[in-house]
């Protein structure tokens, strides 16, 4: 049976990160002027199969566009769809490669970041000045998303804010889920956060409009494989537990980062 295409972007992507590099990201290069074919869509058919393409843009490469797909994966083409490069692009300045496909990745996964508001997130914030926001895709069932909680506190004492999103690593309709549910639909969510966390959550409703489907589904969409998945305020994605003071390094990183960009 011939894979659809959002299975052949996949495949041929998990092929290509066995020998990637993970490079320092960069300024943005300049987008090129030329504009993109507006039948460009039209024309990426796989397999007998349209493409979900989300979004079709111009890179630095003349003639080269990168697509993105609905379900977040993105490739390269040319004006007539016949040929698909998947895998990065970088930006060879004579000092250092800049990967400007994670560069644009980070910045569409701020974006989507930057639009959810507190009222749909669970929000952990410091008592005094707030110095930089982490974003977690969480699941309150997972044991790594549990010792990444009962290190918020520090977190918060050294300035940084912690907001939730639901990601029940099960599915809709797995326990995660349901518990998820009924934490989002709580009073005081991060009571109820807290108390799931440590497996005292009563058995309150959940019968509410928990942006739970919502906020599992932009996972996915932004690559989100695994609980915890902890975003930086830059849009960087890290998969996995960190400790606090890891995170707390990898935060001053890329504030440093940002100051010597300025200058």
């Amino acid at each position: 049976m011939n894979p659809t295409p959002v299975a052949l972007v996949r495949r041929l992507t998990a092929v290509l990160a066995l020998g990637a590099c993970v490079m320092t990201p960069a300024l943005a290069a300049t987008d090129s002027s030329a504009p993109t074919p507006a039948d460009l869509s039209d024309k990426l058919v796989v397999n007998g199969q349209k493409m979900p393409v989300q979004s079709i843009g111009s890179t630095p490469m003349e003639g080269i566009f990168e697509v993105q797909l609905d379900s977040g994966e993105t490739f390269y083409t040319d004006r007539s769809g016949q040929y698909l490069l998947v895998g990065s692009l970088y930006h060879n300045n004579g000092k250092r490669l800049v990967n400007l496909t994670e560069q644009a990745q980070n910045q569409q996964r701020h974006k989507a970041i930057m639009d959810i508001p507190d009222s749909e997130a669970v929000v952990f914030k410091p008592a005094g000045k707030v110095h930089s926001v982490l974003t977690v895709f969480t699941d309150t069932t997972c044991p790594y998303c549990q010792k990444l909680h009962h290190e918020v506190p520090e977190l918060n004492k050294r300035g940084i804010e912690v907001r939730y999103l639901a990601f029940p690593r099960a599915g809709l309709h797995g326990e995660g889920a349901r518990e998820l549910r009924r934490v989002w639909c709580s009073d005081n969510r991060s009571e109820a956060f807290t108390a799931a966390i440590d497996g005292d959550l009563d058995q309150s409703s959940d019968d509410c409009d928990a942006p739970i489907a919502k906020q599992y589904q932009l996972g996915q969409q932004l690559g989100v494989q695994g609980t915890p998945a902890i975003v930086f305020p830059d849009g960087r994605m890290v998969p996995g537990y960190l400790p606090v003071d890891r995170l707390t390094a990898m935060i001053n990183q890329e504030s440093d980062s940002s100051s010597d960009s300025g200058q």
